[in-house]
This record gives C-alpha cells, structure tokens and sequence, in this order.
C-alpha cells in the first residue's frame, strides 16, 4: 500500500523547512515532544493552487484521499461563552460538529468557526490550517481513524505545502483527545 511520501518527488523533514512554514507550526515543530521523533514529520511542497484536498488528491492521485486529514475549527457555544476547537478526521469523513463535537465541548451548539476567525486566532492561512501549532487553549479532537493511519498528509499552515505525520503523532498533540466517530461517512 503507498503511503503520502510516494506521491511527491521531494519529501524532506519539516525541520529543514522552518522558513517554509506558518510561525506557530515552526515554533510547535522547535518544541516538539512526544515518542515519534520531530524528523518523522516530514514537509513536501505543493503549489497553493491546489491546496483544497480535492483537488490535489486530482492532482496527485485519488489514492491519496484515505491518507489524507482535515482540520476543521469549530465554535462551540453555551451561555453566551464560546469555545475554539480543532477538530482532525480524515479527509473522506466529515466533522459530527453537531453530535460528537458539541457533546464534547458541552455546548449547546456548535458550528463551523468563522473563516476570519479561525485564520487570526490561530495564525495560519485558510485551506492550510493544521493541528500542529494551534493556540494552546483549544481543545484539539482527533478522530481514533486519523492516529491510525500509518502516515496522514495534512496542512502546514500555510497554503503552499503540506505536512506528512505519522497518524499516532497526531494523537499525541498537546491537548489532542482521541474520539471515535468523530469523522463520519
């Protein structure tokens, strides 16, 4: 089975690319702790114009859809209180902002966060959001499916190139919390 590294021709580790990546995934990389190794993570570049997940699995392959994960913020609301949280499935599911997400956050709704929103509170660019970096406050769900693929590609926070992780690297972010059924069909 290929994993994401086979579609590029250029795979290096993240760590060489610092310059390359928004400042909170740099600075998450420069501080990074866990037992898969910073090196594992691994940075390919790919052209923005195609940064939206369907159209680089066109580009480079519809392989490449079950290896891939999304990370989507959501706002979680009760009692006038509202609550930023990312949220890791992969990218042939989508988020249960309404089931799984609103429970976990014990908010009485929960909602997609607004795009402008979401881009300033976490300092990256739309399209390339990632869980790596994100603001320390946020919970991060990570759907069970993600940590078990071997390795997932997702954002770097930018829109030009993206991150190849190890799956059970990502369940081991700061924060993350692993749920079932987080991503749905």
């Amino acid at each position: 089975m290929p994993v994401p590294m086979d579609a590029f021709d250029e795979v290096r580790p993240a760590v060489e690319c610092l310059d390359l990546l928004s400042p909170p995934v740099a600075d998450a990389l420069r501080d990074w702790q866990g037992s898969v190794a910073v090196e594992e993570v691994r940075y390919v570049d790919t052209d923005p114009a195609i940064a939206d997940t369907a159209l680089l699995v066109e580009h480079y392959g519809p392989w490449l859809l079950e290896q891939s994960a999304n990370c989507v913020v959501v706002a979680g609301k009760r009692g006038g209180r509202t609550t930023l949280a990312a949220c890791v499935v992969l990218s042939h599911t989508r988020v249960d902002v309404n089931g799984v997400v609103r429970r976990q956050l014990g908010a009485r709704k929960a909602s997609f966060a607004p795009m402008d929103q979401a881009v300033e509170d976490s300092g990256m660019a739309y399209g390339g959001i990632t869980p790596i970096g994100l603001p320390a406050d946020w919970p991060l769900l990570v759907d069970t499916a993600v940590a078990e693929v071997p390795y997932a590609l997702i954002g770097s926070g930018g829109r030009r190139g993206k991150l190849i992780v190890p799956g059970r690297a990502l369940a081991e972010l700061p924060g993350a919390t692993l749920l079932d059924g987080l991503g749905t069909a």
